[in-house]
């Protein structure tokens, strides 16, 4: 018997079966069987099952004499499931990897509850969205067992059939099954939910929801949205045969009217036409199964479910078009503050212009205004050791400002304080381009520290590459890039990467890195912090994975590594360390399944940590496909593997400036097998890896000698020489005006 059964109801959709397949067939967990049911689709589906049938025997094909519609379909799997637990998947849907392993370690964790719920992302036609709704839900429910009773909110989780694993005893003991018709997953969810002693929650996406730009029924207009009504009826009738139940009634009212509500507002799903009838056919509803003492909730939902039950459709839609248009009254009022501000600061910022220069003021920012990091940040430090006469400020965001470290001076972006101090700071530092405004004044210098070692196309270079341009102006970006005065640089490879990707008015300087000084100078016991802080014992080999964003999907995030399989085959005495990219850290990446490893402590998620290099410290080895982080890396020289599986299509959407395959600083894999290999052989620590990582060494840390932040102190803030140093300075480029500028 297998652990999971797994049902497909298959109709028209011979565009996106194959990959719906894969991804279930693809899992790393394997104790499970596909019920495949074609619901006499017309399309090619019914072969493609039973090519995968005759190519997997997991696979078992149902074909129907009829087309039933996805419930009874449903129906039809379950009455030949075999396995303990029973998920459904839509056919244009996808599992992410290692969710079935996941959801067998939570049920085992569990024992064996009757229904776990997960997590989706939305995935439409033009790229993937962000996580649920429900992620907060899921997040809030920890790891305890709860009955829906217990926990009334949970009536919010997201009303589908394939976001669950159902114990298939439960399933069968409680004669659930699917009616005919639209919005059938509705009361098989409810029903579930209510009789389910003990419901568990993983907090992890397990299916990529595809949003089809046509095709999906629920998002045709048309009469058949009224089937609405007749899935809640048989709900409450249930209800009214169970007294046991009636704890559950106003709960399920509320959810049945906000339901009926969301599909009425919907122009894709009731036409202007139909919309009296139906909001007739809700009022009708309510009238007959209003419970006693019911309150709606707070809120516009609320207000609508308030209105009298006599009330006609006409009363609804004048509520609706008060709210949007108060909303959008809100709208105008707060862009038209935002455009006021706007010049009130530039008036302010104007005034205090003339005022003179400040010498030894110095304004900071890194990563987009998002607290102190980077080499502003060691700059900074630095500064306040060896002058402290420079007085320092950073550029912070509101939301940031709570992580800043004590005694740091901050100000807003966009305050009066800020156009205050911009206004007379000598001195601007930054990793990334600073704003439009305000302008640069005479006599200001900014220095650019840039975050890296350029391996990816960037600046004017991207004017080949539309996709990884997209969302920005290049041309802008070098007329903020023209306010430059120094780039710091590492090595020569980035000196002349910058001077050609930023045709701008800027001197080159030859200081290193001002955050790897850390690195350099690293001694003994550096990263044990970062290791007990984590819980990792000092006797583990630390492997830290670092990926890096893509531009060949939208959002950024492309999984390449399964990280529970990684972690697994890297066996005992080692710890999986996980550090995403910055711009994915707020996004559905760690919920495909990061954040719930670390969660179970399979892996370590360093996402998070403030200060890159406390992570870099703590690891013995370095696992990358093409993140900068590798070049900072390599300072400390130790083990470096390149993942390099997706090669070809990050180079054609992105660009790169070397073969870092054919350059790299350690063995390059192509594939998880020969990952694993290297760990397992060895491999990634032998001779020849280290012979590479030496030659990178050198052509990639040549200027990082520990006295980066040093040198950018006393040869650029403080204008005196380097003690027991050349001069760092290499003549800016002779550029004349803009040279993207249309003529």
């Amino acid at each position: 018997m297998p652990r999971f059964s797994i049902i497909v109801p298959v109709f028209k959709v011979q565009g996106y079966l194959r990959e719906c397949l894969d991804s279930v067939l693809g899992q790393s967990y394997g104790d499970f069987e596909v019920v495949a049911v074609d619901d006499r689709s017309p399309d090619g589906c019914g072969a493609i099952l039973d090519e995968y049938a005759d190519r997997d025997p997991r696979v078992r094909v149902l074909h129907l004499s009829e087309n039933v519609g996805p419930g009874r379909a449903r129906n039809a799997g379950l009455e030949q499931a075999k396995g303990d637990y029973v998920l459904f998947l839509d056919s244009d849907d996808a599992y992410t990897p290692g969710l079935l392993a996941a959801v067998a370690g939570r049920l085992d964790g569990a024992g064996d509850p009757d229904l776990l719920v997960f997590d989706h992302v939305r995935t439409h036609w033009w790229g993937r969205g962000g996580r649920s709704a429900a992620s907060a839900l899921l997040e809030a429910a920890g790891q305890d067992a709860f009955s829906l009773r217990e926990r009334p909110e949970y009536t919010g989780l997201f009303l589908v059939a394939w976001n669950k694993a159902y114990r298939r005893s439960f399933f069968q003991e409680h004669g659930l099954e699917y009616r005919p018709g639209l919005y059938e997953d509705a009361p098989v969810t409810y029903r579930s939910m209510v009789l389910a002693d003990r419901i568990v929650c993983l907090n992890r996406i397990g299916v990529e929801y595809r949003q089809r730009r046509q095709g999906a029924i629920t998002r045709t207009p048309g009469r058949r949205h009224f089937e609405i009504f007749r899935q809640y009826e048989g709900l409450f009738a249930f209800l009214e045969g169970r007294p046991d139940l009636v704890w559950a009634r106003p709960l399920l009212f509320e959810r049945a009217l906000d339901h009926m509500l969301f599909v009425l507002s919907r122009p894709d799903r009731v036409t202007p036409a139909d919309r009296p009838d139906f909001y007739r056919g809700i009022r009708a509803f309510h009238r007959r199964h209003l419970p006693a003492g019911f309150a709606p909730p707070e809120g516009p939902r609320g207000t609508e479910m308030r209105l009298p039950a006599s009330a006609p459709y006409a009363s609804y839609a004048a509520l609706r078009g008060l709210r949007e248009a108060r909303a959008a009254a809100e709208r105008n009022r707060r862009r038209t503050a935002r455009a006021v501000s706007a010049r009130t600061r530039g008036a302010w910022y104007a005034a205090r212009s003339r005022l003179p220069l400040d010498p030894g003021l110095v304004l900071y920012s890194s990563a987009h205004h998002g607290g102190v990091g980077g080499d502003p940040a060691a700059i900074h430090a630095k500064a306040r050791e060896i002058a402290p006469q420079l007085r320092g400020v950073w550029v912070v965001r509101e939301e940031a400002v709570d992580s800043l470290p004590p005694g740091v001076d901050h100000v807003t972006p966009g305050s009066a304080r800020f156009h205050a101090v911009a206004a007379r700071a000598a001195y601007w530092v930054n990793d990334v381009n600073w704003p439009g405004g305000p302008a640069k004044r005479p006599g200001s210098v900014h220095i650019h520290t840039h975050q890296g070692t350029p391996l990816k196309y960037m600046g004017a270079d991207l004017l080949g590459k539309p996709g990884a341009r997209h969302g920005f102006s290049v041309p802008q970006m070098l007329r903020r890039a023209d306010r430059w005065d120094y780039s710091l640089v590492a090595n020569r490879h980035s000196e002349l990467v910058w001077e050609r990707a930023y045709p701008c008015h800027f001197t080159s300087v030859r200081t290193g890195s001002p955050r790897n000084d850390v690195l350099v100078r690293a001694g003994e016991g550096a990263g044990r912090s970062f290791r007990l802080r984590h819980g990792i014992p000092e006797d583990h080999t630390v492997v830290l994975y670092a990926p890096t964003r893509r531009d060949y999907r939208r959002g950024g995030h492309v999984e390449r590594i399964d990280l529970a399989r990684f972690a697994a085959d890297l066996g005992e005495g080692h710890t999986l360390v996980v550090r995403l990219h910055p711009t994915l850290a707020s996004g559905p990446a760690r919920g495909m399944g990061l954040a719930d490893l670390a969660r179970r402590g399979t892996v370590v998620d360093a996402t998070d940590e403030p200060h890159a290099a406390e992570v870099m410290l703590a690891a013995d080895a370095l696992v990358t496909d093409y993140s900068a982080l590798m070049f900072d890396y390599a300072n400390l020289d130790r083990p470096i593997v390149v993942h390099a599986d997706d090669w070809a299509a990050f180079t054609a959407s992105r660009g790169a400036y070397l073969d870092i395959t054919a350059e790299a600083p350690g063995h390059v894999s192509r594939s998880h097998r020969e990952l694993a290999w290297l760990f397992a052989s060895g491999a990634w620590r032998d001779e020849e890896s280290a012979r590479l990582r030496a030659d990178f060494r050198g052509r990639f840390c040549e200027f990082d000698d520990g006295r980066a932040a040093e040198r950018v102190v006393r040869t650029l803030l403080l204008g005196e020489p380097m003690p027991g140093s050349a001069d760092v300075r290499i003549p800016g480029q002779a550029v004349g005006g803009d040279l993207l500028a249309a003529t």
